[in-house]
C-alpha cells in the first residue's frame, strides 16, 4: 500500500492557525461509514447523538510547555524540545543546533544546567540540574504544531489544552478533545451516556512525516499510555465513541496486548481489525499522515477522502486548531 494513495490536495487558507472564538463554536462533519452519508452539524449538536448506550472515551493527558529555548557553553544557541522524562530530572529532547553535540556537552536553560548522556535515534538523553517539569511551566514555550505559523500567544497556553487535562506528559494537545467544554460534556452525561478518562502522552512521532514510500514499511513512535482496570471493564457492552485517535490507539492497543499500562507504537491503517471503538471523534489531518490512514482504515478510505473533498469545498478548518468529524465506523473495511 502506498502513502501517496493518502493524499490530498489542501488550500492553505484552510489550516486553522487560531482555535474558534468559543471550544463548542467548530463545526461537525458527521460520516456513516456504512452508507457513504454525510452531514454537516454544530459541535453543539453531537450531545443528541449519544445516550445511555454510548460510552465516551477522552484522553486526559496535559501539554506540557515542552520547547526551551538555550544556549552552549560557547554562546551559540539551541533549542531543546523535551519529548519526554524519565524521573525528575532526566529526559529524551530533540535538540536544535548548528551542529549536534557530543555525549558530554554542557548545555544551559537559563542558569540550569543540562548535560547531554548520548543518543537515542533522533533524539539526546540528557539530565537536568534541576527537576525539568517547575523549569518548563517557568521558561518552556507551547509546543504549537508546526503548520501553525504564529509564536504561541497567551490565550495558547489555555487553548491548546483540553479542559478536562490532568496528568502532564503531552508535547502535543489530542486535539479532538479541544471541543468541548464543561457544558457540553454535562449535556452528554445528562443524556446517560457514560463519560471516561485514559491517558495516552502524546509524543512527537505525531509531528513526523511519513518518509517511506509504502505504508507497511513506516515504524510508528512509541508512546505511553495507562488505562484503568474499571474504566476499561465499564466498557464492555458500551457503544464505544472515541475523542480522538490517541484515545482509540490506546484502547485498541490494550484490547490486542491485555496491557493497561505501558508503551504502544500501535499504526492503525487499512486492513486492521478494531476490537472496541465503533464511533471516532477526530479533526481534519494532513495529506499522508499516519493519523489520516488511522480514519481510513475506520471508515475507509474512498469514504474518508471523498467526506475530505466535500469539507474543503464546505469550508471546514483543517487540523488543530480546526473543525472536528464524527465517524460511524464501518464494519466490512
Amino acid at each position: 500500500m502506498l502513502v501517496s494513495e493518502f493524499d490530498y490536495e489542501l488550500p492553505a487558507a484552510l489550516i486553522a492557525q487560531h482555535p474558534a472564538v468559543q471550544r463548542t463554536a467548530s463545526r461537525l462533519l458527521r460520516l456513516d461509514a456504512a452508507t457513504g452519508a454525510i452531514e454537516d452539524l454544530a459541535f453543539t449538536d453531537l450531545p443528541r447523538l449519544v445516550d445511555e448506550r454510548d460510552a465516551l472515551v477522552l484522553n486526559d493527558t496535559r501539554v506540557v510547555r515542552a520547547r526551551l529555548a538555550g544556549r552552549k557553553a560557547s554562546g551559540g544557541k539551541i533549542e531543546l524540545f523535551v519529548e519526554r522524562t524519565f524521573g525528575a530530572r532526566e529526559a529524551l529532547a530533540l535538540i536544535r543546533a548548528s551542529h549536534p553535540p557530543p555525549a558530554g556537552t554542557e548545555l544551559l536553560v537559563e542558569n540550569v544546567r543540562v548535560r547531554v548522556l548520548g543518543r537515542e535515534d533522533e533524539r539526546f538523553r540528557v539530565r537536568f540540574s534541576e527537576d525539568i517539569l517547575p523549569l518548563l511551566e517557568r521558561h518552556g514555550a507551547v509546543p504549537l504544531p508546526p503548520y501553525i505559523r504564529h509564536a504561541p500567544q497567551n490565550d495558547d497556553a489555555e487553548r491548546y489544552q483540553t479542559v478536562y487535562a490532568a496528568v502532564p506528559g503531552a508535547v502535543a494537545a489530542p486535539t479532538a478533545g479541544l471541543h468541548f467544554d464543561e457544558s457540553i460534556l454535562q449535556k452528554i452525561r445528562d443524556r446517560k451516556a457514560l463519560v471516561a478518562k485514559i491517558t495516552l502522552h502524546v509524543g512527537f512521532g505525531t509531528f513526523q512525516p511519513v518518509r517511506v514510500g509504502e505504508v507497511e514499511a513506516h515504524r510508528m513512535h512509541k508512546e505511553r499510555y495507562e488505562i484503568a482496570r474499571a474504566t476499561m471493564e465499564s466498557l464492555s457492552g458500551k457503544r464505544v465513541l472515541a475523542a480522538g485517535t490517541t484515545s482509540l490507539r490506546a484502547l485498541e492497543s490494550a484490547a490486542r496486548t491485555g496491557e493497561l499500562k505501558g508503551e504502544t507504537d500501535l499504526f492503525v491503517y487499512p486492513g486492521f481489525r478494531f476490537q472496541v471503538v465503533q464511533r471516532l471523534l477526530t479533526n481534519f489531518h494532513l495529506p499522508k499522515s499516519t493519523l489520516l490512514m488511522l480514519v481510513c482504515a475506520f471508515a475507509g478510505k474512498e469514504n474518508v477522502l471523498r467526506a475530505y473533498r466535500h469539507a474543503i469545498e464546505r469550508q471546514y478548518r483543517f487540523f488543530s486548531y480546526g473543525d472536528a468529524m464524527l465517524i460511524e465506523r464501518c464494519t466490512t473495511v
